[in-house]
């Protein structure tokens, strides 16, 4: 049973509290503060913390930490799956979850948190049912909300609380039916100076944007399932099929909303897309160093790579940097020590290079090693795991099955229109 909870900013201050139960005192996130600040990193805060009479458990999203009271043990997965869908919903209703927005948006806010807790026991948590039931923010509503003092609850309970299918409002019609999925995966790697992968993982997603009119019923296959290594599902979709026929069967929500989550493990061969030839040395004079970085895509890919970013913790004898990029732009926090280079789209043609000197602190003995470098990027279309929908085949309540379907089965994005 969930309390209280607390969303605490990047500065340690609790900016908005909620109580479902009994007022806990918000003393009681003295016992997170300790932890935060033993912490060298915001995500390496522990999330379940144990006080002499409770159970602080949080997550750390988009820069704030949402912490949840618990006076009884239970299970903390439980816990912060709510919390990832208070954040999810703020987002749906928001645009974005930050400070500035939940302040902005409070009332909403709580009405949100009345719906989707009830005594402390999850009640409401999907985005398209609290949308028929507390109407999405807007300045028109919001002006007519003052003049009138009403609220954005509506008065008449959601339809998909009725049914046995609570995730999806009843009686739904479109006049084009179509449904699009989006197949996400996010690569951690660790590359050796070689540029051989010492370590590599995938973390993959589908989300789904679903605009289909009546009760339809998906199937999902993919060609080779055995890729998971381990995965979550959406509670519409039919856990025993999964496990005897390894496909997807569910009843989708109406709007968007995430299919399935996935991992897939180091035994699987990762490619990774880019190489970086580095040179960085701290012993080129007194109080100097160099600095020398080239990013460039792999022939082997075929596929365009953008919104890369570089990023490097230098150590604590830089003082500053100065460097030239022949592409993109570059900055330089002297309290974190933190460089960073947006490079942006990286074409084989034109390799982006970085470049320049490093200030060094006088008569301070040079770093031990070289820093680490950290490297994002997104590629469309592409899935690096080798995960491919084979199939979708949809049934109505009307029409068995659907007609005219469209099937775009390449990794990334796919639609299907009826």
């Amino acid at each position: 049973m969930i309390h209280s909870l607390f969303i605490i900013n990047h500065g340690g201050d609790v900016f908005l509290e909620k109580h479902w139960k009994s007022v806990i005192h918000r003393s009681v996130c003295d016992y997170f503060f300790d932890a935060q600040s033993r912490a060298d990193d915001p995500v390496d805060v522990p999330p379940v913390i144990t006080t002499p009479h409770h159970y602080l458990i949080s997550v750390y999203r988009a820069g704030l930490y949402f912490v949840s009271v618990c006076t009884s043990e239970m299970m903390p997965l439980f816990v912060i799956e709510f919390l990832h869908r208070v954040v999810d919903t703020f987002k749906d209703y928001f645009g974005d979850c930050t400070e500035s927005l939940i302040k902005e948006h409070y009332v909403v806010v709580y009405e949100l948190l009345d719906e989707m807790l009830d005594n402390g026991f999850p009640l409401a948590t999907e985005s398209n049912i609290l949308q028929e039931l507390i109407r999405p923010p807007n300045v028109l509503r919001t002006l007519a909300n003052t003049v009138t003092g009403r609220s954005n609850v509506s008065g008449v309970l959601p339809s998909g609380q009725l049914s046995n299918v609570p995730w999806r409002r009843s009686a739904v019609k479109y006049t084009n039916n179509e449904a699009y999925f989006d197949v996400v995966e996010e690569v951690d790697a660790i590359i050796d100076r070689s540029g051989s992968t010492v370590f590599a993982e995938i973390q993959g997603y589908i989300d789904c944007s679903v605009k289909l009119s009546g009760m339809p019923d998906l199937t999902m296959t993919f060609i080779n399932p055995r890729l998971f290594d381990d995965f979550s599902f959406h509670p519409c979709v039919r856990f025993k099929r999964w496990e005897s026929e390894r496909l997807l069967s569910f009843i989708p929500p109406d709007g968007s909303f995430r299919l399935m989550s996935y991992h897939i493990g180091t035994q699987s061969v990762v490619a990774v897309p880019l190489y970086v030839r580095h040179n960085i040395s701290f012993k080129t004079g007194p109080g100097t160093g160099r600095l020398d970085l080239t990013v460039g895509p792999k022939q082997t890919m075929g596929r365009t790579v953008e919104n890369v970013l570089l990023e490097i913790n230098m150590p604590k004898q830089v003082l500053n940097c100065m460097l030239t990029p022949s592409q993109g732009r570059v900055t330089f926090d002297p309290v974190s020590r933190l460089l960073s280079w947006t490079v942006g789209r990286v074409e084989q043609s034109k390799l982006p290079n970085l470049r320049g000197s490093l200030s060094l602190q006088t008569g301070a003995p040079p770093p031990d090693a070289n820093p680490a470098i950290n490297l994002q990027f997104t590629i469309s279309q592409l899935a690096v795991s080798g995960v491919k929908v084979n199939r979708l085949d949809m049934y109505g309540e009307k029409y068995k099955p659907f007609k005219g379907v469209k099937y775009i089965t390449r990794a990334g994005r796919f639609q299907v229109r009826t």
